[in-house]
């Protein structure tokens, strides 16, 4: 008697037919998929699990039993595991939530000399407390299992992001006076009124620190095929730091810039004198700062009785120099000029800056702030 074939015909519709050959021929699916893929396609063409077993060289019962939950469950299903039920879980509920919130202390308050936990410390410190804390679950616990825990619930105790926290009561008010002031410069901008501006908009700040460092011995030049970037001798000497007071006109982006070899209160009334020396007298200066001491010294103050209604000052506030946009163009400047750069001396860096402010005059640029203007 013939041998009757009793399994069902796979149908594939032609969504299925697309998915199945790209899974079949991809090298970035997992290898099961792959391999279903082809099963599948395989018995559809050849209706017979045993053909399709010998054609890709598998077992019968791993053909078998794929053909099977195709037809059970849809084609989609039999390309994926089925979920299990699995082992159930050894660690209670209870066991976990006590370890979170062990991980949500610093291990000093418990006792520990470490500041931040790491996956071992957290896994011994479980080991160890778990019995007397009623967590008997936990006395084999292991630095893995920490881990698997710790990121379903997005703990991450090992690292530290910094933030920084508002010490100024008066932020609101100061941060929209900050912004009312670039408010005025992008309007005289968008409307071609700046150069009949009757006030001039400067953003001040120093950048102090800046070492003057020195080769010990002279750098080697890139050759073609033999040393493509610049030779440096890992040794260097220091001949001092300067520090850099500037100030961007934000109409015209000019860069006002004076090198001293610390901040004082004199040299920053210096650098005022500069400003009132370059602009007009009927205008104006309005000048966006911090709330460093020079800028408020009595010094500073007996200087701004000389020179009545020439400046106007707005701080920015305690721990807000982010808003003052002359930092903008210290970034850029560290990125760029002060970028591994060598001198002989503290003179030869002062040149060496002064020299970029110039070239940097040549053709300014206008910088523009955009952050949190839809406030106003």
């Amino acid at each position: 008697m013939p041998f009757k074939r009793t399994k069902s015909e796979l149908v594939l519709v032609d969504e299925s037919k697309i998915l199945l050959n790209e899974i079949a021929v991809s090298r970035t699916q997992p290898v099961q998929r792959v391999e279903r893929a082809r099963i599948l396609l395989s018995y559809y063409k050849t209706k017979s699990i045993s053909q399709s077993a010998t054609d890709l060289k598998l077992n019968r019962m791993i053909v078998n039993r794929c053909v099977n939950k195709a037809l059970e469950l849809g084609v989609e299903n039999a390309l994926n595991d089925l979920q299990r039920s699995g082992k159930s879980p050894t660690i209670t509920k209870d066991a976990v939530a006590w370890l979170n919130s062990i991980a949500c202390q610093k291990p000093k308050e418990l006792g520990l000399s470490y500041e931040l936990w790491t996956t071992d410390l957290l896994a011994t410190y479980a080991r160890r407390h778990s019995a007397e804390q009623g967590h008997p679950s936990l006395k084999r616990l292991a630095r893995g299992t920490v881990s698997k825990i710790l990121s379903k619930q997005e703990i991450r105790p090992h690292k530290i992001k910094y933030y920084l926290e508002r010490r100024d009561p008066a932020f609101d008010s100061k941060f929209i006076q900050v912004l009312f002031f670039y408010k005025s410069v992008n309007f005289l901008l968008d409307t071609g009124l700046a150069e009949l501006a009757d006030t001039v908009f400067i953003s001040y700040d120093e950048k102090p620190g800046i070492q003057a460092i020195d080769n010990t011995a002279p750098d080697l030049a890139p050759r073609p095929r033999q040393r493509p970037e610049i030779g440096r001798d890992y040794e260097y000497k220091r001949h001092g730091t300067v520090s850099l007071m500037a100030g961007i006109d934000l109409l015209t982006g000019h860069v006002h810039g004076r090198v001293v070899d610390r901040n004082l209160s004199g040299e920053f009334i210096a650098f005022l004198q500069t400003l009132d020396a370059h602009y007009e007298k009927v205008k104006t200066i309005r000048v966006i700062l911090d709330n460093h001491t020079i800028h408020t010294s009595a010094e500073t103050r007996e200087y701004l009785a000389t020179v009545p209604n020439r400046f106007e000052f707005v701080f920015t506030p305690k721990h807000g120099s982010w808003l003052n946009l002359v930092e903008t163009f210290f970034s850029k400047m560290a990125r760029s000029m002060l970028r591994a750069i060598r001198v002989k001396s503290k003179d030869e860096l002062k040149m060496r800056i002064e020299k970029y402010l110039l070239e940097l005059n040549e053709s300014p640029v206008i910088f523009r702030w955009k952050y949190g203007m839809e406030l106003i």
